[in-house]
C-alpha cells in the first residue's frame, strides 16, 4: 500500500443542491483517474457512490459516500454529499472534515438554497470554495447568466478558469484560462482530451481574463503586488506559485465548467485540484478542549493520534462501519485508542479505505487521511478517538433543529423493544433526526429534517429491524380553558353494604392570564368540611385538568375556588372528597364558557423572489399571519405565525411550490384560541377516538 505524505492529499467534499449533478461528477473523476473502466449511471444504480437500496430506488444520494484515487501523484479523498436538505447531516460531516469544498451549481437552474447552504456551512468551516458548473451539455445554458447569478450570490471575486466554448448538446469544448488552450474532449465519456492555443474572438476573451487572473493573485500576496505594480505584470512562474495562497485566502474563488455525465471539462479540473487544491497541510493546527475543558491545538505535527469520527453507518454485511479522519499520529490496525466523549477504549481492528461499497484494507492511516473503521464498540458520530496518554475532544458538528414529525405506529404485535432499541441504533448513526416517547399523547414521534428523511427512516427500520411500522400525522398538543366564570355544587353519595362514601363540594372557577397555568385555591370557613379534605379535593381536580374534560387534553390557565361543602362523620374520606373534587370541576369547567387552544409556531420561510405569490397564498390557507418579510440576495425571508396542525408535511409542499429551492424552520410560539368550527372538528374527533377505544376494549 502507498503511503501518503499530508502535503500530498486532497481532501474534499463535493456539495451542491439537489440534482446539481454531484454523483456524476465523482463518477467521472474516478473513470479519469482509471479506477473504474466505465462510468456508471444514477438511472441504472451502476454509479459507484450511490449503492444503497434506497439511493437506487430514489434515484437520489441519500448517505455521503468516501472514494478515493490518485491523479498527479495526489491522493484524493471525495466525499460525495446528497443534495436534499433532508441529508444536510451527510454534507456538514464531510465538510467538517474536508480540507476544501467542491461546490456544484446545475447550469440550467442556477444557485439553488441548497447552494446557498453548503457556501454558509463552508464558510463557517473556515475552509475555501471552488465551484463547478455543471451539465452545459443541456439545452438552454447561458454561461454569462449563470455566471452572473453566481457572482451576486457569493461576491464579485467568483473567477472562471474555464469557459464553456459550444455549450448546449454536444457540448465538448472548454477555453482553458491558465493556458489559453482550447481543450476539446473526446466522445467516449474518458475524459481525454487534445489542446489548441486559443484564437480569434477566444484569443482576446482568454488574454482579458488572464489578465484578471493575475491581478487577483497579486492581490493575496504583498511582495507579489509589489513586483506586478513595478513589473507591470507577473511572470507565469510568480503567479502560478501565488495561486495556492490566493485560493486559501478566498481572495477569488475558481469556477470550472463540465459535463460531468459526458467527461467533458473534469481532467481539468482535477489537474488544478492536485496542483493548488488545499491539503491538511493548510489546516495543520486544529482547536480541541482537554480533559479540563480548556482550550489545545492539536498539530498534524503531533506524535500522539487525535481522529474525529464523522459518520456511521450499520451495514449487514461489515457491521457498524465508522468513518474518521485522522488530525495527528498514526491510526493502526490493533491498536488502542481512547474515546474522550464516552471515556472507554476501543480497539482498532480492520482498517479500509472506500470507494463506495468497495473496501479496501490497510494496516495504517497517517495524519490527514480519512478512512473507515468496523466494529468499534461504543463510539458514534461526533466523537474523538485519541490517545488515553493525551485525551481531547474536538468540536462537534453543529445540525440544524428538525422541522417534520410524524407519529410512528407499530403495526406488528410485541416490537416495542425492537422499535425502541431500532431507533436509538439510527440515532447515533444520524444526529439530525430525534424521536421521543410523547406520554401525554400516547405516541412516538420522529422528527426529521423533510418528509423523505423521514420515510427513509422508516424503510431502515423496517429492513434492518425487521419490524412493521407506519408513519403517521401526529396529534397536536392541543389545550383546553375557560373564557367565563362557573359554578358547582356536586354531590358524591355511594352506600352498598359496608363503610359508603359520602362528600360535597362546592367550586367557583375563573380565568386566569395565558401560561399563568392551573391555581388552586380554598375559602373555605366554618366547619362544614375538615381542611384535611381540601388536598383531596385538589388531587381530584388535578386528575380532571389532566384528562381533559372537552377533547381530553390538559386544561390550563384556569383559578379554582373551594368555598364550601358538606361531610359525614363516618361516611366521608379521603377517596370521596377525590371524586365529589373531580366532578365538581368538571360540571364547573362545562358552565365556564370552556373552549380548545392550538399551539401557534413562529415559521421562518426563506424562497425566491418568483416563489412570493403562491407561498403567501399557500400560507393564507394554513390560517397563517405574516410578521413580517426581508430580502436577503436573491431571495426572500418571510415570517409567519402558523397553527401547528397546518404545518404537517409543510417541508413537502414548499418544496413542491418552490420548485425544491424553499427551505423553512419553524418553532413553537403561543397558545392561541382556535375557531369554532376547527374546534368542533378537533372534539369531535376526540369524541370518534374514545368510542373506538371503548369498543376495542370490550
Amino acid at each position: 500500500m502507498k503511503e501518503y505524505q499530508p502535503a500530498d492529499i486532497r481532501n474534499f467534499a463535493v456539495v451542491g443542491h439537489a440534482s446539481s449533478g454531484k454523483t456524476m461528477l465523482s463518477e467521472a473523476m474516478l473513470a479519469c483517474a482509471g479506477v473504474i473502466n466505465r462510468m456508471g449511471s444514477i438511472a441504472a444504480g451502476t454509479t459507484v457512490s450511490d449503492y444503497h437500496e434506497s439511493e437506487k430506488n430514489r434515484q437520489i444520494s441519500v448517505s455521503a459516500s468516501l472514494m478515493h484515487l490518485e491523479w498527479l501523484g495526489k491522493k484524493f479523498n471525495i466525499l460525495d454529499c446528497p443534495g436534499y436538505a433532508d441529508f444536510i447531516s451527510e454534507g456538514l460531516g464531510a465538510l467538517r472534515v474536508g480540507d476544501f469544498a467542491l461546490i456544484v451549481v446545475n447550469a440550467a437552474h442556477g444557485v439553488g438554497v441548497g447552494t446557498d447552504a453548503v457556501w454558509k456551512y463552508a464558510t463557517q468551516y473556515g475552509i475555501p470554495k471552488m465551484i463547478v458548473v455543471n451539465a452545459f451539455d443541456k439545452e438552454e445554458t447561458n454561461f454569462d447568466s449563470v455566471l452572473a447569478q453566481i457572482r451576486e450570490h457569493f461576491g464579485a471575486n467568483v473567477f472562471p478558469l474555464t469557459v464553456p466554448v459550444n455549450p448546449g448538446p454536444g457540448f465538448n469544448q472548454v477555453l482553458d484560462v491558465p493556458r489559453d488552450e482550447i481543450i476539446t474532449y473526446a466522445g467516449d465519456r474518458s475524459g481525454k482530451f487534445t489542446e489548441a492555443p486559443a484564437s480569434g474572438e477566444w484569443k482576446e476573451g482568454v488574454d482579458q481574463l488572464h489578465k484578471e487572473l493575475i491581478e487577483h493573485v497579486a492581490e493575496s500576496d504583498d511582495a507579489l503586488m509589489e513586483r506586478f505594480f513595478d513589473k507591470g505584470g507577473l511572470t507565469e512562474e510568480e503567479w502560478r506559485a501565488g495561486i495556492h495562497k490566493a485560493i486559501q485566502q478566498q481572495v477569488f474563488v475558481p469556477l470550472f465548467v463540465t459535463s460531468a455525465e459526458n467527461n467533458i471539462g473534469v481532467a481539468r479540473l482535477m489537474d488544478f485540484i492536485a496542483k493548488y487544491g488545499s491539503s491538511p497541510v493548510d489546516r495543520a493546527k486544529v482547536a480541541a478542549l482537554d480533559a479540563n475543558g480548556n482550550e489545545v491545538e492539536i498539530a498534524l505535527t503531533d506524535p500522539d493520534p487525535v481522529c474525529y469520527v464523522f459518520k456511521t453507518m450499520s451495514e449487514a454485511q461489515f457491521g457498524e462501519l465508522s468513518f474518521f479522519r485522522v488530525y495527528s499520529g498514526q491510526v493502526k490496525l490493533g491498536s488502542e485508542l481512547y474515546n474522550s466523549d464516552r471515556r472507554i477504549t476501543e480497539k482498532i481492528g480492520q482498517i479500509y479505505i472506500l470507494n463506495g461499497r468497495n473496501r479496501e484494507t490497510v494496516p495504517v492511516l497517517n495524519a490527514g487521511d480519512i478512512g473507515a473503521v468496523v466494529k468499534l464498540k461504543d463510539t458514534h458520530t461526533g466523537n474523538t478517538l485519541c490517545s488515553a496518554k493525551r485525551p481531547v475532544s474536538l468540536p462537534k458538528v453543529q445540525y440544524p433543529r428538525p422541522n417534520i414529525h410524524a407519529a410512528l405506529k407499530s403495526t406488528g404485535k410485541g416490537e416495542e423493544e425492537k422499535i425502541a432499541s431500532g431507533l436509538a441504533a439510527l440515532h447515533h448513526e444520524d444526529p439530525t433526526f430525534l424521536y421521543q416517547v410523547d406520554a401525554e399523547l400516547h405516541q412516538t414521534v420522529l422528527s426529521a429534517q423533510g418528509e423523505l428523511h423521514l420515510e427513509v427512516i422508516a424503510d431502515r427500520l423496517r429492513r434492518r429491524f425487521g419490524v412493521h411500522v407506519e408513519l403517521h400525522e401526529p396529534r397536536v398538543r392541543y389545550r383546553e380553558t375557560i373564557k367565563g366564570r362557573g359554578e358547582s355544587k356536586y354531590r358524591h353519595k355511594k352506600q352498598t353494604g359496608g363503610a359508603g362514601q359520602f362528600a360535597e363540594v362546592w367550586m367557583r372557577i375563573e380565568p386566569r392570564p395565558r401560561d399563568t397555568g392551573v391555581e388552586f385555591t380554598q375559602s373555605l370557613v366554618g366547619q362544614n368540611v375538615d381542611r384535611v379534605f381540601v388536598p383531596s379535593v385538589e388531587k381530584g381536580v388535578q386528575k380532571a385538568c389532566e384528562e381533559g374534560i372537552l377533547a381530553g387534553y390538559r386544561v390550563v390557565d384556569v383559578k379554582i375556588d373551594f368555598y364550601d361543602g358538606k361531610m359525614h362523620p363516618v361516611d366521608s374520606k379521603d377517596i370521596a372528597f377525590q371524586i365529589a373534587g373531580y366532578f365538581a370541576f368538571k360540571e364547573a369547567f362545562t358552565a365556564a364558557k370552556p373552549c380548545l387552544l392550538e399551539p401557534i409556531h413562529t415559521v421562518e420561510i426563506r424562497i425566491p423572489e418568483d416563489c412570493m405569490g403562491k407561498v403567501m397564498g399557500d400560507l393564507s390557507s394554513r390560517r397563517g399571519k405574516i410578521l413580517g418579510m426581508d430580502s436577503d440576495g436573491g431571495f426572500q425571508v418571510i415570517k409567519a405565525h402558523v397553527p401547528a396542525k397546518e404545518l404537517y408535511r409543510y417541508s413537502s409542499t414548499l418544496r413542491s411550490l418552490t420548485g425544491g429551492r424553499g427551505v423553512h424552520t419553524d418553532e413553537f410560539s403561543h397558545y392561541e384560541e382556535m375557531p369554532r368550527d376547527a374546534e368542533q372538528r378537533v372534539i369531535e374527533e376526540a369524541k370518534r377516538l374514545r368510542q373506538n377505544s371503548q369498543a376495542e376494549a370490550h
